[in-house]
């Protein structure tokens, strides 16, 4: 499954950051945050429940860029 969430990231240093985070997740297939357009795609593993990932994720793109935001 793929949902796309919008975000507010202030740089596009703190996108890359916030991406790899993402994608070093539990439950992340891929992850892709654009900058430009302020949105983060977001492929999970078979057998994840989005939202609960999305938690784990959220507290990931915090501990490396605390202004980020993902509006779940």
């Amino acid at each position: 499954m793929k949902k796309t969430y919008k975000i507010e990231v202030d740089c596009a240093n703190c996108a890359n950051r916030m991406e790899e985070a993402a994608r070093k997740t539990s439950g992340v297939q891929t992850a892709t945050v654009n900058f430009m357009t302020q949105k983060m795609s977001v492929e999970f593993e078979e057998g994840h429940e989005p939202a609960g990932v999305m938690q784990d994720v959220a507290k990931a793109c915090k501990k490396v860029e605390p202004d980020c935001e993902i509006f779940l």
